[in-house]
This record gives structure tokens, C-alpha cells and sequence, in this order.
């Protein structure tokens, strides 16, 4: 009985998740006086996609998106990398003070620097850039905590026999230690592109110019003031989302391995 009533759970929350993503669906695909009608439409038209990939620049948005994401996704790598490092094999004063503050700007979210950062980022005069799209997006907390807590369970033996040949911090680093981070650096790689191709609060506040839209801020502006075009905004949204489906998939699996093996319980 207990496991006729775990499948019959499991089989209600899929179909609770599961079933937003199928209306988007049949929605994209109804015409759009039938848009918000529970029956399925009465005929199927591509109209509303052929309006979003011709009329809309959603290729340009899509492109602005990918620019970004992937700089962030390659920088924030590295350098979260190196920083985990430092705080996992390094002992240097402050190594425990440092990394707590670290962790705590977790509790910071981003509508409470989102003026102060802007100021910083008027001042520096990257408004209306992609270095002030990216620069920003760069550092986050849950990348170095991830990925320390992942170098602590490497061997010490490892970097001791690397020391042996001569091998200083850095070679340590970048030929011990990166090879055996693939899985984690797989999965954070699908973290920070999906969440710096779903961002907007920070996109919409740094950039004026319509040539620098990324694609969340593009959806948007198909919502006038007075009205919305959903059908539009729902084929938009079916569009941006082919990326992100694509990069879950292929990372789904490192991802969880990622989990599993840095600690996280």
C-alpha cells in the first residue's frame, strides 16, 4: 500500500508540474480569440510563432542573452574556482572569517544592492554595455561555497604527490584539481546560464538601449501599458525556453553527480 501511495503521489506532482508547460503549449498554438478557453482550439495555426520570429527581434534578444550568459557562465567559472581553492587547501589568516562573510551575502538579495549597484555602475560609466551586464552578474557566493565544498573532498595525496615534482599552488590548481572538477564545473556551468538567461530585474535596470535587450526584458515589452498580446508573449516565451531546455538536458546528469558528491545532504 505504501508504494501504490508513493506512485500515486509521484503521478499527481508530475501532473501538477507537468501540466502548466502542456496549456503553454496547446496555447502558442491556438488562435487568439481561443487563448484563455479551456477546450482545445478549433483549428492549430503557427501564426503566433511566425509573428515572434519575424516581426519581434527575438533573435537579436536570444543573441544578447547567449553573449552574456556564456561570459558570466566562463568568467564566474574560473575565478569561483580559484577563490574555492584558496578557501579549501590555503592556510592564511582570516580563512574562516572570509569565507563566512562570503557565504552570508546569500542572505542579500538583489533588490536591496539593486541601487547601489547601479550607482557604481553609472559611475564607471558602463550603462547601456554588456560589460555592465556581465561584470555584475560575475560573483555569486553559491558558486565558491559549491565548489570548495567539492575540493575538500579531494585526496590531499593527489596535490602532495603533484608537490613532489615541483608543482607550486597554482600548477596544483590547474593540473590536479580542474581535471578532477569536471562534473561539478559541468553542473555549475548549467546553473549560471540558465540563471543569467532568465534574468531581468538587473537587465532591465542597466540597459536603455533596445539593441541590448536581453530576451526576458524583450518579452516584456510586448505587454503594453493598456493591453498584453499574450499569444505573442506565450510564443515568445516558448522560444527563449528552447536554449534552456537544451543546456538542462545535456547537464541534468553532472548535476545531480554535483550534488551527491560535494557534501550537500
Amino acid at each position: 500500500m505504501t508504494t501504490k501511495l508513493r506512485a500515486l503521489t509521484g503521478y499527481v506532482l508530475a501532473t501538477i508540474t507537468v501540466a502548466p508547460l502542456i496549456w503553454l503549449l496547446v496555447a502558442v498554438l491556438k488562435p487568439a480569440d481561443e487563448l484563455f478557453q479551456v477546450a482545445l482550439p478549433s483549428r492549430i495555426t503557427l501564426d503566433n510563432l511566425l509573428y515572434v520570429l519575424t516581426q519581434v527581434p527575438i533573435g537579436r534578444y536570444m543573441l544578447n542573452s547567449a553573449i552574456v550568459s556564456v561570459a558570466v557562465t566562463a568568467i564566474a567559472l574560473v575565478l569561483h574556482s580559484m577563490a574555492a581553492y584558496a578557501l579549501a587547501r590555503l592556510r592564511f589568516p582570516g580563512r574562516q572569517v572570509i569565507f563566512s562573510v562570503i557565504v552570508s551575502t546569500l542572505l542579500v538579495s538583489l533588490p536591496v544592492i539593486l541601487v547601489p549597484l547601479f550607482l557604481v555602475v553609472k559611475e564607471l560609466g558602463l550603462l547601456d554595455t554588456y560589460a555592465g551586464l556581465i561584470l555584475p552578474a560575475i560573483f555569486h557566493a553559491f558558486g565558491i561555497f559549491l565548489l570548495r565544498q567539492y575540493y575538500l573532498s579531494i585526496p590531499r595525496e593527489l596535490e602532495e604527490a603533484a608537490d613532489l615534482d615541483g608543482c607550486g599552488y597554482f600548477r596544483r590548481w590547474w593540473q590536479v584539481v580542474l581535471p578532477l572538477s569536471r562534473p561539478i564545473l559541468a553542473s555549475l556551468a548549467v546553473l549560471f546560464f540558465l540563471a543569467n538567461w532568465n534574468a531581468f530585474l538587473w537587465p532591465l535596470t542597466a540597459t536603455r538601449d533596445p539593441e541590448l535587450r536581453m530576451v526576458q526584458v524583450g518579452i516584456a515589452t510586448l505587454q503594453g501599458q493598456y493591453g498584453s498580446a499574450w499569444n505573442y508573449i506565450l510564443a515568445a516565451t516558448v522560444v527563449a525556453a528552447v536554449p534552456t531546455l537544451i543546456a538542462f538536458v545535456i547537464g541534468q546528469r553532472r548535476l545531480v553527480e554535483a550534488i551527491k558528491t560535494s557534501g550537500l545532504k
